[in-house]
């Protein structure tokens, strides 16, 4: 076996900027009323979303994580790692089942290939 690097590919943090200006910006209407006070999570699980939800690639196989859960993947369940006509990523199972790979991009998918230790071949130059 090759030593493939693992691969972590997360949602931009941008994202995890807005949902805290929004935390921020709720407290004002949430502190004026004790029933307003669940509005605070919407933020909160926004920010524990884009922290942990996100696709993991190694030898081992793919690691989907989600905000409360996360699946294995085994490259041997694997049949195919594309993109959609978005550019999202998505994994087709042997069984035919796709699985969408969260926070993967089309531009992911040459470093996912070499997490799983079969690299993608590199184009040929015109001559």
């Amino acid at each position: 076996m090759t030593d493939a690097p693992s691969v972590r590919i997360r949602h931009n943090q941008a994202i995890v900027a807005a949902a805290v200006i929004a935390f921020f910006g709720t407290m004002p209407l949430a502190g004026a009323r004790w029933y307003l006070l669940p509005l605070l999570l919407v933020p909160l699980a926004v920010i524990v979303w884009a922290w942990r939800a996100g696709t993991d690639a190694d030898l081992d196989g793919l690691r989907v994580r989600a905000l409360l859960g996360s699946s294995l993947l085994p490259w041997s369940r694997v049949s195919e790692v594309a993109a959609d006509e978005r550019g999202r990523g998505l994994a087709r199972l042997v069984d035919g089942t796709v699985v969408p790979l969260p926070a993967v991009r089309r531009s992911d998918l040459p470093a996912i290939a070499a997490a799983s230790g079969n690299p993608l071949p590199q184009p040929q130059a015109a001559q």
